[in-house]
């Protein structure tokens, strides 16, 4: 069986190469779902114009591909809703010194 703690983990490892914060906590990632040992992960980038994009989906694929029970990875790129920096976390914030900024 799958665990989802497991794949926010593994989530956790992958970073923008841009910005020192995971994909996680930049809150890029917008739905896992898990069905029987397969995972869809949602998600978008910072910009439509990442140059990074094809590497940023590869690790994501990559890093989830080595949870356990995982035998297969889908991820969904998406622009609705854009993102913005109200999804990231307090720890995200608090690494890109957003704090004193009202985020």
């Amino acid at each position: 069986m799958i665990n989802r703690d497991d794949i926010i983990n593994a989530l956790k490892t992958v970073f923008d190469p841009e910005i020192p914060v995971n994909i996680w906590d930049m809150g890029l990632v917008y739905d896992i779902k898990i069905d029987d040992k397969n995972v869809v992960i949602t998600m978008t980038l910072t910009s439509p114009t990442c140059p990074m994009m094809d590497e940023l989906v590869m690790q994501v694929k990559d890093a989830v591909a080595h949870v356990a029970d995982v035998e297969n990875v889908d991820v969904k790129l998406v622009w609705e809703p854009a993102w913005d920096l109200s999804r990231m976390s307090d720890a995200a914030r608090i690494e890109l010194d957003l704090t004193s900024h009202g985020w």
